[in-house]
C-alpha cells in the first residue's frame, strides 16, 4: 500500500488537537515490547514522527531515554511541551531521512507509532538498521479503524455519504475483520534484508464518541485535513444529524493495532 508522501505534513495543522483527539495505545502494547525487545530503562530509543508525543510519554514514564524525531514544527513544540519534566528525553524537528544523530550515537530500540507508512521507504530500514545498536530492534504499530463482526453500523450508513462526496472506501463494503487482515509491515520488515520479525500482536478496543468528539478525531487524518471545504461540510452535518437521531447521541468506533517487532539482522 502504497502512500501520498506529500500529506505527511498536514498532520502539523492538527498540532493542538491530535493528542487529545487520538486515543491512547493500550497499556499491553507497552508491555509486550518490552518483553518481545527485553529492553529496560534507561535505555536510549529512537523515535521516528512523535507527532504530539502520544506514545513517547508512556515510554518516558518508564525511565528511558528517548531522541524523537519530528517533521512538523507545530508538533514537535507541543511534544516539547509535554515532555519538559523528562530531562532524557529530546525532540528533534526534522525528517527521519533528513535526521542525523551525532557521531557514535547507537540505540537499543527504534519505534514509530502511526507515522512509518509516511517515511521514504527507500531510507527507513536500512536507516533504523544503521542506528540501532547491534541486536536491536525496530518496533511499528498504527491505529487503524477496525470493522469486527459487530462493528457500528453507524459506518454503513456514513459510507454512503462518503461515496456520494467521492471519498469512498477502496474495496469491498464492509472490510474484512481485523484478525482476517494481513500484515504488511511484517513483509516489509522481511523484504528488507535488515530485520527479521520476531514478534506481532494485535489489540483490537472500542471507544464511544460524541458527534463533537468524533469530528474532532476525523480533524486529525490526513484525508479529512486535507479535503475540499464543502464536502467536509457536508460530511460533518451528516455526522451530527446521525448521531442525534440516537437516543445517546454517540457511536462507537473500534480501534486496532497491529505491533511488529523485528530484530537487526
Amino acid at each position: 500500500m502504497s502512500h501520498d508522501l506529500r500529506l505527511r505534513t498536514t498532520f502539523d495543522r492538527a498540532a493542538d488537537t491530535y493528542q487529545n483527539a487520538r486515543p491512547d495505545y493500550p497499556a499491553e502494547l507497552y508491555s509486550d515490547l518490552l518483553t518481545i525487545t527485553a529492553i529496560t530503562p534507561p535505555a536510549h530509543l529512537l523515535e521516528v514522527g512523535c507527532g504530539p508525543g502520544k506514545a513517547t510519554l508512556p515510554l518516558a514514564r518508564m525511565g528511558f531515554g528517548i531522541t524523537a524525531v519530528e517533521l512538523g514544527g507545530a508538533l514537535a513544540a507541543e511534544a516539547r511541551h509535554r515532555l519538559a519534566e523528562f530531562a532524557d528525553v529530546s525532540v528533534v524537528t526534522s525528517s527521519f531521512e533528513d535526521w542525523e544523530p551525532p557521531t557514535g550515537i547507537r540505540f537499543d530500540l527504534a519505534y514509530a507509532a502511526t507515522a512509518w507508512k509516511w517515511v521514504d521507504p527507500e531510507v527507513k530500514y536500512a536507516k533504523a538498521a544503521k542506528l540501532l545498536t547491534e541486536g536491536g530492534h525496530l518496533a511499528v504499530w498504527n491505529a487503524e479503524h477496525a470493522m469486527p463482526a459487530d462493528f457500528d453500523p453507524f459506518f454503513t450508513e456514513i459510507e454512503k455519504v462518503y461515496e456520494e462526496i467521492g471519498e469512498g472506501h477502496d474495496g469491498p463494503w464492509p472490510p474484512p475483520p481485523p484478525e482476517a487482515l494481513p500484515n504488511p509491515i511484517a513483509t516489509e520488515f522481511e523484504a528488507s534484508g535488515h530485520f527479521t520479525v520476531v514478534g506481532t500482536r494485535l489489540y483490537v478496543w472500542a471507544l464511544r464518541y460524541t458527534a463533537d468528539e468524533y469530528i474532532a478525531l476525523l480533524d486529525t487524518f490526513s484525508g479529512h485535513i486535507a479535503m475540499e471545504a464543502a464536502k467536509r461540510e457536508h460530511l460533518y452535518q451528516e455526522v451530527r444529524r446521525r448521531l442525534a437521531a440516537r437516543p445517546d447521541g454517540r457511536l462507537t468506533r473500534h480501534w486496532s493495532v497491529v505491533l511488529t517487532i523485528g530484530r537487526r539482522l
